[in-house]
């Protein structure tokens, strides 16, 4: 018996402090405590005028073991507020009666839209989030920059000469055209940001006047890089596109940042075939320029007309440079390279393609006079073969030219790819690794000991893509080892 009671009161005990313990949860806190955030500043990366930023979060947390209940929150600068809430699934800038039970959290997510002023330079814009418990007032600081831009949206560029600034940034919105009697001139320092469905379109001609100081960087106008973890990603905007009547353009001292995602051929720079058929006035000149992180193709030329000396095309979804249907060539001093990473698979395509026809279906075909001369050159990458060159007639009977020339050039691939389809390679290096100082972080400069070092020919362009003069006998590749 005296067992029975002992268990009796035991059981009691723990039913009693289980049901005190409910009610406590159960019940209220009415006055006084705290409140606490996971954050003491929510801070916002530069943002642009006229857009709205990506979404920026923070948790309100309960430490009591009563509930409590906020009675307000809102922020400080009430409807003049840059910043829009969302508070535990509620919208607004004043949302009243949230419960918190004990020891939990609520969330509550953040955007901001800044409007123009006269400042050309970022702004800073700050509020502070106001959360209301018990008659106490508890606050996050909200800090952001603003950043006045000229907005190109859905434009045409006519006039003899479009003169872009320097003193704001250019977003491109729905993608750009430049008319084809027109010519836009970039002069260095500009900055280019392009939205996420945009590329820049030239009919006309393009001069893009980069210098060694003053490089001109087109890339996506996501400046908020903490929601992408401070990194770059393929296919933030499309590319730049020339057309078949376009002429005369020159892109130097230029950055075109993970692009590639627009179009039925996306490639950070398009060529389509050239019209004019003026080697001597070629559709595009490039030097010192990269490419890097497209998320299709690097360079895509169907039957166009480029030259390009000390660039470096890298990390590619698709060919870091497909030369296909002809065209006329000449690349000097070139980095070709794709390892793929976590964002780039570099498994169905090589890095190089020299091709003089481009595939429409399984059985048709573009086929034209291909003559391309690559001088001082690295192409290499993860796969067994980088390089790939191939030859068709015209499905129509009769001949189209293949002349490809590779002097002084590093090849992944071996010679057979070469030698097989009647390319002439002069003093080529084949399946030696370039040893590029870090090719995981984009550093494509040359190691000590590299095999590209001092096996090059002299070319008339002395300066290396980081503007330092070449001496003696060349290195192959963009970058001259000092």
């Amino acid at each position: 018996m005296r067992i029975r009671i002992s268990y009796s009161i035991i059981i009691t005990g723990i039913l009693l402090s289980l049901l005190g313990s409910a009610c406590k949860k159960d019940e209220t806190l009415s006055a006084g405590g705290q409140i606490t955030f996971s954050d003491d500043t929510l801070r916002f990366d530069t943002v642009f005028t006229q857009q709205a930023s990506f979404t920026n979060g923070f948790k309100i947390y309960n430490p009591q073991d009563k509930k409590i209940v906020i009675s307000a929150t809102r922020m400080q600068k009430g409807n003049s507020s840059y910043f829009h809430l969302n508070v535990d699934g509620h919208t607004g800038n004043n949302i009243t009666d949230l419960v918190i039970q004990p020891h939990d959290s609520i969330y509550v997510f953040a955007t901001m839209n800044a409007d123009p002023n006269n400042v050309n330079t970022p702004f800073v814009i700050e509020d502070d989030f106001v959360a209301t418990m018990n008659g106490k007032d508890f606050k996050l600081h909200f800090m952001a920059y603003g950043q006045n831009a000229y907005y190109v949206k859905d434009s045409v560029l006519a006039g003899k000469t479009i003169y872009w600034r320097t003193d704001k940034p250019y977003i491109v919105i729905h993608s750009a055209r430049v008319a084809d009697t027109s010519t836009l001139i970039i002069p260095a320092g500009c900055r280019v940001y392009m939205h996420q469905d945009s590329r820049l379109e030239v009919f006309g001609t393009l001069k893009v006047n980069g210098t060694k100081t003053d490089t001109v960087v087109f890339q996506g106008d996501r400046l908020d890089r903490f929601y992408f973890g401070y990194e770059g990603y393929p296919g933030e905007w499309g590319g730049i596109y020339f057309s078949p009547m376009s002429s005369g353009s020159i892109i130097s001292y230029s950055r075109l940042l993970n692009c590639g995602n627009t179009g039925v051929l996306p490639a950070g720079i398009y060529v389509a075939i050239d019209s004019v058929h003026d080697v001597a006035h070629p559709q595009l000149s490039m030097d010192h320029t990269i490419i890097q992180n497209s998320l299709g193709y690097g360079i895509l030329s169907l039957g166009g007309t480029i030259n390009a000396n000390n660039c470096l095309v890298n990390t590619c979804g698709a060919w870091a440079m497909a030369l296909t249907a002809g065209g006329n060539y000449k690349i000097d001093n070139c980095t070709f390279a794709t390892y793929g990473n976590d964002k780039i698979s570099h498994t169905d395509n090589g890095t190089v393609a020299l091709l003089n026809y481009f595939d429409t279906s399984q059985t048709l075909y573009l086929s034209g006079d291909m003559n391309a001369v690559l001088t001082n050159c690295i192409i290499y990458g993860s796969l067994d073969t980088e390089i790939f060159c191939n030859t068709k007639a015209p499905v129509s009977g009769g001949t189209a030219l293949y002349n490809v020339t590779l002097n002084n050039c590093l090849v992944k691939g071996g010679q057979p790819p070469l030698t097989k389809v009647g390319v002439v390679a002069n003093n080529c290096i084949y399946n030696q690794d370039p040893l590029f100082v870090n090719y995981t972080n984009f550093n494509f400069r040359l190691s000590t000991g590299s095999p590209a070092i001092d096996k090059g020919i002299t070319t008339p362009f002395i300066y290396d893509l980081d503007g330092n003069m070449r001496t003696g006998i060349y290195d192959i590749g963009c970058y001259e080892k000092l």
